[in-house]
């Protein structure tokens, strides 16, 4: 036995290690593991907590969020400070111990890198990270300096908001511009571009034709943006990826083109990653109850999309899953024409996705066969903490990394009502009124238990903010 007592120890567990799944626990110190194994090999602690033979997983990892995105109610710092804290509340009640958020505006960044370091650090329930969302000339210069300050992923809208959404702020990039980013981060330790995936110029005159026709349903939707627009996208990214010798990263894909495109690149050697979300892998566009809360850019697709992500995710095609959180409270979804208001005008992207990703990952992955306990680990935090620099100090159960778990019980079921969020409220979701099974008991941020079935023990921030620099990020 170590002869040092730690701080807190998991027993009784079936613990998910980057070198398989033992019967076991963990004990932790400091804020980090300080062994991994059998009850007999771990030191004592002060503080105990019995699994009862559930699985002990590396606490999930949300890589793509939008804090800050309505701007109805608050000025974007403003909201920043606001979704830190409501939507990380929702994290450390469904598992998920840390986030890369995207930051949007329209003014360059650097200025500001105090205040968004700050800004999480203060509200945050959990550690965070930032990706910058190129939409700008000048962003497109800050790109250097914002890698030294530890951000080195980079989101282009290759074609994307030209019309769509103009209240969300974001401009769309051309092929030139989306050159001079790839071809800038090709060099870059960590560095990556990525991509929404979906073409305007044929949604656009698609919209106005169904528009014409008098169509406002979920399924029309679809019809405005179909599979071809995000494949065309898909192609030209990976041919300028290839082109550029740089590195590419597909969020939220949602079809199965896209899983054949990025499979035929990736077997050619070319840098493309793939991203989905739970959404596409649970819902169709023939979920017509859901209104305009199923209303995703891009959108819900057909079965065969469907059973191809899954098939994806399998075959290690599709690398990461996230969530596109997207807090809008539901009035500003909806814009205060009900859920089966106007698809049109309502505001794309789901809600509560942070909450709901391992719940979703578990009931509709493990506990349906279609992916092991160990896959969906390695796609919903090993993977991600690789993907963004965080590994291994993120992402995985081993002596040195930080103490981040979840206890999961497989057999724990809820139904996804108003009381199951613990984000802003109201809450509400793609999965709302759905029964979920597979959920989180204890969830366990830097060595402390910050939820024990579903109570919130700590109050937010003191958080860390982790800059990926050319070695990733510092251990502490």
């Amino acid at each position: 036995m170590t002869a040092e007592a730690a701080d807190l120890r998991v027993t009784n567990a079936r613990v998910v290690t980057p070198s398989g799944t033992i019967d076991g626990g963990v004990a932790a110190k400091d804020g980090k593991i300080v062994a991994v194994g059998t009850e007999a090999n771990l030191p004592d602690a002060e503080e105990e907590i019995d699994a009862e033979g559930n699985y002990l997983v590396p606490g999930f990892i949300d890589p793509h969020v939008h804090w800050g995105l309505s701007r109805y109610e608050f000025d974007y710092h403003e909201g920043l400070a606001h979704d830190f804290e409501t939507e990380t509340r929702g994290a450390v009640h469904g598992g998920v111990t840390s986030v890369v958020n995207f930051l949007l505006q329209p003014d360059p960044y650097l200025p500001d890198m105090d205040f968004f370091r700050s800004v999480g650090a203060e509200n945050s329930y959990i550690d965070f990270a930032y990706h910058a969302i190129v939409h700008q000339d000048h962003h497109v210069e800050e790109i250097e300096e914002l890698a030294e300050e530890g951000i080195r992923s980079f989101k282009v809208f290759f074609n994307w908001y030209k019309h769509a959404s103009p209240e969300l702020g974001i401009d769309h990039s051309d092929a030139g511009r989306t050159y001079r980013v790839l071809d800038k981060v090709s060099e870059m330790p960590h560095g990556i571009v990525m991509f929404h995936a979906e073409n305007e110029d044929l949604a656009y005159e698609l919209r106005q034709d169904l528009m014409e026709e008098g169509r406002n349903d979920l399924e029309a939707w679809t019809e405005a943006s179909p599979n071809v627009a995000e494949a065309m996208q898909i192609e030209q990214i990976a041919m300028l990826t290839e082109f550029t010798d740089s590195r590419s990263y597909i969020v939220h894909m949602s079809t199965g083109e896209g899983v054949d495109i990025c499979e035929r690149y990736q077997e050619k050697g070319v840098n493309v990653h793939a991203e989905t979300l739970p959404a596409f892998l649970s819902h169709t566009k023939h979920d017509t109850e859901l209104g305009t809360w199923g209303k995703i850019s891009p959108p819900l697709r057909g079965e065969a999309s469907k059973k191809r992500l899954w098939e994806g995710i399998r075959t290690g095609v599709v690398d990461y899953v996230g969530t596109d959180h997207c807090p809008h409270k539901v009035e500003f979804k909806e814009k205060g024409e009900g859920k089966h208001g106007d698809m049109w005008d309502a505001i794309p992207g789901d809600n509560n996705g942070i909450e709901y990703l391992l719940p979703v990952m578990m009931s509709e992955g493990v506990n349906k066969n279609r992916i092991s306990m160990e896959r969906c680990v390695e796609v919903c935090s090993t993977n991600n903490a690789k993907r963004w620099g965080l590994y291994p100090r993120k992402g995985a159960l081993a002596e040195g990394s930080d103490a981040d778990m979840v206890i999961v019980d497989l057999d724990k079921s809820a139904v996804v009502d108003d009381d199951f969020y613990h984000t802003m409220e109201p809450g509400y979701s793609t999965f709302h009124g759905q029964e979920l099974t597979g959920l989180p008991t204890h969830t366990i941020v830097g060595g402390e238990v910050v939820v024990e079935d579903g109570e919130l023990l700590v109050e937010k921030g003191g958080r860390d903010y982790l800059p990926r620099y050319d070695e990733g990020v510092p251990s502490s």
